[in-house]
Formats: structure tokens, C-alpha cells, sequence
């Protein structure tokens, strides 16, 4: 039998990625030898204990950590340092915490201030997920060839990063380091920005006069559906990582606004070469991640 990487786990917050987690113990061996959801929310801690995901359900996070090994945090990005603050003080010397923020840098910077020097901190993200939310969006396969990236400092134990890297790679993850400010500037071009873009042409949509916003609901075609699946969204949790991330986006957002306005250019005067381009550009990069199973 394989030896599990965590005696005890406990994740913090079980919406899509802390239950899928959850799941993923559940049905798979190898990650942990117990679990403990922790929520605020006492309907939520309720739910979890109804689909039965976790050997116990709490609310009460420091509790939780004092009997784990690993605390893995699964809140908005602008909870991580609060939630830090309250789970720090009560974790046992020698083991982890980690969280799984979408931003790096300014969830690093939130938690910073609270670490012991006996605790390892090692921050991830796994780059898996829906537009769902909530206890009951999570699968046991959700991390299944999906990437997912590791950010750890320079003074993480090697052992820590060790064991983190076997339970991502035990969860079906394709595995990743870089730096915290790397791992921003390619999040907000391949995650942020896209988002940012749905929920800004769904907005658009929305505020048509009444005649033309019906038809946009009645005749959505593909690609503005697609655009809606990624608007539906939980929009705490967006709304802290376009703050958080603040700078890498926006400098994003400046690079495709000019690309923007190049092809407006192009179409205002009939540059069929320049606009044959960018779809071709396009082509090839959905082709590439089709090879590389990202889609």
C-alpha cells in the first residue's frame, strides 16, 4: 500500500478546489491518511458532511490546524492572510501550510508576516477549475493533467517542497516552479485577462438597448456562450485576484488593448493580411494546446 504523503490534512474552505481535493483523498490513495474541512459558513461545514468528503467538518480553522500536517488554504486570495493569521499560531512545529491563490506575490506578501520559522510555507496553483462553486462542484479528477504551479521561497525546506510536489503529482497534476512575480505576469495573460475580457462583454451585452439585448440572449452564438461560461464565475473570488494582481494585468490589458486597436485598424481599412494573420495566430495556438492537452 502506498504510504500517504500527509497523516492528517486539513483544507481550508471546501468550494470547487478544496472539495475536489477532498474527493481526490477520498477515491485515490496515497495523499492522506485523514481529512478536516474547515469552513466559517456552518451551512457549508453542513453540506460537506452530508456528502461525507471528509472524516471531520469544522469551523472552528485553528483547531483544525493543530492536528495537521498539511493546512492547505482554499479561500478567496483576499481572505489567504487572515485565514494565515488565524491557523499559523496554533499549527504543530514541522508541518506545512500551503493555498492554492491564483495571485503569488500579494498573497505571499499577506502571509508573510504571520509564519514561524518551524512552519514550512509552500504556496501553489493548481491551474484547474469550472465556473461552478461551492461543496458540491467538486470532482476527484478535476486536477487530472491540468498544471499546476509551484511557487515556493527561498528558504522553503526542500523536504516540504518534496512532499508538496508528490501530493499534486498523486492528484493527477502536471507539475511546474517559478518565481511568485513570474507566475503573475503569465497568469494575468493566460487567466486574468481572459476573464476580465468575458466579464466586460457581458456587461456590454447587458446594457444594449432592451430590443438588441433579447436577441444577444435569444441568438448567442459559441462564442459569446463561451464567453458567458467563463462570466459565471464566482465574483469574490475574481474580484480580489483582479485587485491583487493589479499591476500584471493592467500591463496585459495596455498590450492587448494596442493589439485591439490594431485590428480595428486592419478591418477599417480592408488589411486582409494583416487580419488572415492574427487567425492564423490564433489557429496555431489552440492547435498547441490541443497537443499539449490543455483543452
Amino acid at each position: 500500500m502506498t504510504e500517504a504523503v500527509f497523516e492528517t490534512l486539513a483544507v481550508v474552505g471546501p468550494g470547487l478546489i478544496g472539495s475536489s481535493v477532498l474527493r481526490r483523498v477520498r477515491e485515490f490513495p496515497g495523499l492522506a491518511r485523514r481529512t478536516i474541512a474547515v469552513d466559517i459558513d456552518p451551512a457549508v461545514c453542513a453540506r460537506v458532511q452530508e456528502l461525507g468528503i471528509a472524516d471531520e467538518v469544522t469551523t472552528d480553522a485553528a483547531e483544525a490546524a493543530a492536528q495537521a500536517d498539511c493546512v492547505l488554504l482554499c479561500v478567496p486570495a483576499g481572505a489567504m492572510g487572515h485565514v494565515a493569521a488565524s491557523v499559523l499560531p496554533a499549527m504543530k512545529p514541522g508541518a506545512i501550510l500551503s493555498e492554492v491563490g491564483s495571485v503569488k506575490v500579494s498573497v505571499i506578501e499577506a502571509i508573510t508576516p504571520y509564519l514561524r520559522p518551524d512552519i514550512a510555507y509552500v504556496p501553489v496553483h493548481p491551474m484547474a477549475g469550472t465556473e461552478f462553486s461551492g461543496p458540491d462542484a467538486g470532482f476527484a479528477t478535476l486536477f487530472e493533467d491540468r498544471w499546476c504551479l509551484l511557487t515556493p521561497l527561498e528558504d522553503t525546506p526542500h523536504e516540504a517542497i518534496e512532499a508538496t510536489l508528490t501530493f499534486w503529482e498523486r492528484c493527477g497534476s502536471r507539475l511546474r516552479e517559478m518565481t511568485p512575480a513570474h507566475h503573475d505576469r503569465v497568469c494575468a495573460i493566460v487567466s486574468h485577462l481572459p476573464h476580465l475580457l468575458a466579464f466586460t462583454i457581458c456587461g456590454t451585452a447587458d446594457d444594449l438597448a432592451d430590443e438588441t439585448r433579447s436577441e444577444v440572449l435569444d441568438f448567442a452564438a459559441s462564442g459569446f456562450r463561451d464567453f458567458t461560461r467563463i462570466a459565471a464565475s464566482d465574483p469574490i473570488m475574481w474580484r480580489d485576484i483582479f485587485l491583487l494582481n493589479r499591476k500584471a494585468l493592467l500591463e496585459m490589458l495596455a498590450r492587448f488593448t494596442e493589439d485591439a486597436q490594431a485590428m480595428a485598424r486592419a478591418i477599417r481599412w480592408a488589411d486582409e493580411e494583416y487580419i488572415v494573420d492574427r487567425i492564423e495566430r490564433g489557429r496555431k495556438i489552440r492547435k498547441s494546446l490541443i497537443q499539449n492537452r490543455q483543452a
